[in-house]
């Protein structure tokens, strides 16, 4: 660039020589980048999958062979963060099949000629919650999540109510 001396006075027209900016671009906002659809999104990345279950054996074994209690405490934690990572790639791919079984079912119901009817999002709530108490009864763990959720509850309804201190 031109350098000019501070001790001149700058003339009036001076030349200025404009520099092009880099345009950085988020694929993530920008139109030129396509529509998010994550049925394609899954099909095009599901090698990662088999890839971060490697990943996630060698963390188990380096967990096994460490000695250091520190290093220890970090594997354990990445471990938990992919397992969590993991159930929650999983519901989220139950959610959307569920999602795909009403639609083609509301499909089917207007080639035969009839309304659709769109459920409410209580609805599909009550449904979830409905699949997910027949799942913990399932696996036998119905009775210990009911306990969780009502000592949870008694402690809000603890909270809500006036204290000693207050009569």
């Amino acid at each position: 660039p031109l350098e000019m001396s501070a001790k001149k006075p700058v003339p009036f027209l001076r030349q200025v020589i404009s520099v092009t900016k880099k345009v950085h671009r988020d694929p993530r906002f920008d139109d030129l980048s396509g529509e998010y659809k994550p049925e394609i999104f899954m099909k095009t990345y599901s090698f990662l999958d088999s890839i971060k279950k490697q990943e996630k054996e060698m963390i188990q074994k380096q967990l096994k062979k460490c000695r250091n209690v520190e290093q220890k405490e970090k594997l354990q934690q990445l471990l938990n963060r992919m397992t969590q990572q993991e159930e929650a790639q999983k519901k989220e791919q139950k959610m959307r099949e569920r999602e795909l079984s009403l639609k083609r079912q509301q499909r089917e119901l207007a080639k035969q000629g009839k309304k659709p009817f769109f459920l409410k999002k209580s609805e599909k709530r009550k449904l979830e919650l409905a699949e997910k108490y027949a799942e913990l009864k399932r696996s036998g763990k119905l009775e210990s999540f009911l306990n969780k959720k009502r000592k949870r509850n008694a402690i809000k309804d603890k909270r809500r109510l006036p204290s000693q201190k207050d009569l």
